[in-house]
């Protein structure tokens, strides 16, 4: 069986630390630190089709006291997703996607989610839409990850900020910073 994938249009949502918000296309942090869907050294964006999901999300790391994000909205035209909410591709894929990956890396095992990643990018796969397994989500929280994305079709992703509010570079953050002080 090939696992179908279909077209996603429409507007995603990330949180992030303010001071990458220069960069909200880059998948960098991901790259460097590795999620639940790429091992250290691949990109990927990962984001939720809600604020609500994407603050979630962010905040994993601190579910006691919420840390200040800077919450950006992407739309996205983008072609070769598979969903794995569908209960028929859970069971073609046959993996554990709420699995403990952070802990399984930790203890240098490989995490199944990032095998899964592997397969499906080798496959054509673009990006996958999924539940969240943020700490106070529930099967109504979705994210939308993407392995490829650019500025153009047939895997289009575009920055919404039409008053130009995102800085630039690292220096326009730092001198926002000293004028709004």
């Amino acid at each position: 069986m090939k696992l179908p994938t279909s077209r996603f249009t429409g507007i995603v949502y990330r949180a992030h630390h303010p001071m990458w918000a220069y960069t909200p296309l880059s998948g960098e942090g991901a790259k460097r630190h590795g999620g639940r869907f790429n091992r250290p050294g691949n990109s990927a964006l990962y984001t939720s089709l809600d604020p609500t999901t994407a603050w979630m999300e962010a905040q994993q790391g601190f579910p006691f006291k919420p840390q200040p994000m800077t919450l950006v909205a992407y739309r996205v035209d983008c072609a070769d997703i598979a969903d794995l909410n569908d209960h028929k591709i859970q069971q073609f894929i046959n993996c554990p996607l709420n699995c403990a990956w952070e802990d399984l890396a930790f203890q240098n095992l490989e995490p199944p989610t990032w095998l899964l990643a592997d397969r499906l990018q080798a496959c054509g796969i673009a990006g996958i839409r999924v539940r969240s397994f943020a700490p106070g989500c529930s099967a109504d929280n979705h994210n939308l990850v993407l392995w490829q994305w650019a500025d153009l079709e047939p895997h289009s992703v575009q920055v919404i900020d039409d008053l130009g509010r995102l800085p630039k570079t690292p220096d326009s953050w730092m001198g926002s910073q000293e004028n709004n002080g």
